[in-house]
């Protein structure tokens, strides 16, 4: 049986991952031992479940203790699940739930870059990318369009953050990611690296990915682009397609460092997508099998 307590208490302790603490907060809570992050709705939450993420705690608004969330609750005995309804949840987390439920979870170890690039064909590189809406939806186009894995910059938003999950409907962790290490931090724990690493470029994390039997693709605009349906482009067994950040794009280092600099074709004076749109097409055209 679910161990069911109703929330009298605003400021109780046990409540503030859900309330009070911040996702960088979250992210270094039971360090040096990994943190937590918080999974919305309950497609997410199954998939985290399935991953095999440890839940520590839920908030669930009550009317769904024996509706959408019941079959969560049976996967997840013996830990506190937390309920009110969903007006006190709203003013509790300062948002109203996608679907009423929160889970508070475990991060699970990261994979290693060679454990994401072993046995795949098509990888997706991102270098700072910072809203987590933007990576959630790459994560979704990713999973959606045949890309094996994704590897990214510290300086990316985390896709275990509460949006960035929820964005992807979950999909962060269906499809294998990691973090590129910098050179300057090898051996260095990731999680408590990520809020402080200065990454700039991924310049010096092309070669280990070229090594590995990757060609790279920059999608950045250029004159020497190729465009996206170049026939030798395609034909490549191992590609890597490196996306770079809102607004400024690929770091001219990296771009320099590219297999290929690659041009989505554009129409009516449209100069650029934004990258969560740039990555669906480039997935579908570069991703088919």
């Amino acid at each position: 049986m679910p161990n069911i307590i109703e929330i009298t208490d605003f400021h109780a302790k046990e409540l503030d991952i859900y309330a009070r603490l911040s996702e960088v907060q979250l992210l270094h809570y039971y360090e040096p031992h990994g943190g937590l992050f918080i999974a919305e709705s309950p497609k997410v939450i199954e998939r985290a479940l399935d991953l095999g993420c440890e839940p520590i705690s839920i908030l669930i608004e009550r009317k769904h203790i024996d509706g959408q969330g019941k079959d969560i609750l049976a996967r997840c005995k013996d830990i506190p699940v937390f309920t009110a309804e969903l007006e006190v949840l709203t003013q509790l987390t300062g948002f109203q739930l996608t679907r009423g439920m929160l889970c508070a979870m475990r991060r699970p170890k990261l994979p290693t870059v060679e454990e994401v690039c072993a046995n795949a064909r098509r990888i997706a590189v991102l270098e700072n990318v910072m809203n987590p809406t933007n990576v959630g939806a790459i994560f979704r186009s990713a999973a959606a369009l045949n890309i094996d894995g994704v590897l990214l910059t510290p300086s990316c938003s985390n896709p275990f953050y509460r949006r960035a999950s929820r964005v992807s409907m979950g999909t962060v962790f269906q499809i294998p990611w990691t973090y590129l290490e910098p050179a300057s931090t090898s051996g260095v724990n990731r999680e408590s690296l990520l809020e402080e690493t200065d990454s700039r470029s991924l310049s010096a994390n092309l070669r280990p990915l070229q090594e590995l039997g990757f060609k790279t693709a920059a999608m950045a605009l250029r004159d020497d682009s190729v465009s996206i349906d170049d026939p030798a482009l395609m034909a490549e067994e191992k590609l890597a397609i490196v996306l770079g950040t809102e607004g400024d794009g690929l770091a001219s280092c990296t771009i320099s460092d590219c297999d290929y600099t690659v041009r989505i074709p554009m129409s009516h004076g449209v100069d650029s997508l934004n990258v969560a749109a740039a990555s669906a097409v480039a997935f579908w055209q570069l991703g088919n099998r």
